[in-house]
């Protein structure tokens, strides 16, 4: 009897583990096809997202326009800035390892150069932050909070320096420059270097440049809403194309 039990016993606990296993086994491929799955779509989806950003680059760095006219009128006075000026800024973006150019621009530029014959003795220039256009929209909320600009709306900067112009400036030669100013931007105003370059064409001055900004010299917060995927560099690039005209 004890043996026949032992054999019954083993016959039913040696069944239900076969009974069991294809079922096993048929969880264990649908394991894999859902984690495949995931991963496939993942890897995709990286691959569009660098995609995207790699095949949407930012507008290009402002520089001079390349038509000239032969230069005209006296080079000594005061000049305004006039229309077709730009400025803006530029930030890298890093998202999933892909990364591009944040840009924005505005129109919105005013200011004064006073120029001698031989050199730019002053210069004062103004930036309307509320009116930065960011993939084509302004009054961003990220850009309004982050530079304040409901408490400083305007960015400034204010040659500090003469800056000296070879007799060639005249007679239309681009001159390259590096100028010596402060950059007044978040109620915060610090020494800056200027890179520029300028010419003479027809009755108006043409002066592109940039400058680098380091968000926490003036107290820039960083942007929120990256999370562990993406991050926004910790400094930035002023640029300027400036279209002057005789007052």
């Amino acid at each position: 009897m004890r043996q026949g039990s032992g054999g019954l016993g083993h016959t039913l606990t040696g069944a239900e583990p076969e009974a069991r296993t294809p079922v096993r086994r048929g969880w264990r491929r649908w394991w894999r096809w859902i984690i495949g799955a995931v991963v496939a779509l993942v890897v995709v989806a990286v691959a569009a997202t660098g995609l995207v950003i790699t095949l949407t680059p930012g507008p290009a760095p402002l520089a001079l326009p390349k038509n000239v006219a032969a230069p005209s009128g006296s080079l000594a006075g005061t000049w305004r800035v006039a229309a077709g000026s730009l400025a803006g800024f530029r930030v890298r973006e890093t998202v999933i390892g892909f990364s591009n150019d944040v840009t924005g621009r505005t129109g919105d530029v005013t200011g004064t150069v006073t120029l001698t014959s031989a050199a730019i003795s002053r210069a004062t220039f103004r930036v309307r932050l509320a009116a930065i256009s960011v993939n084509g929209k302004t009054g961003q909320p990220q850009l309004v909070k982050s530079l304040r600009v409901t408490t400083h709306p305007v960015a400034t900067i204010s040659l500090t320096r003469p800056v000296p112009l070879p007799p060639a400036f005249s007679t239309g030669a681009v001159v390259s420059r590096t100028a010596n100013a402060t950059l007044t931007l978040n109620g915060v105003t610090r020494a800056v270097a200027v890179t520029l370059s300028a010419r003479r064409d027809g009755t108006a001055i043409e002066a592109a440049g940039s400058l680098p900004v380091t968000f926490s010299a003036f107290h820039i917060s960083g942007p929120g809403g990256f999370g562990l995927l993406g991050s926004l560099a910790s400094h930035g690039t002023a640029e300027f194309l400036l279209i002057l005209r005789p007052e």
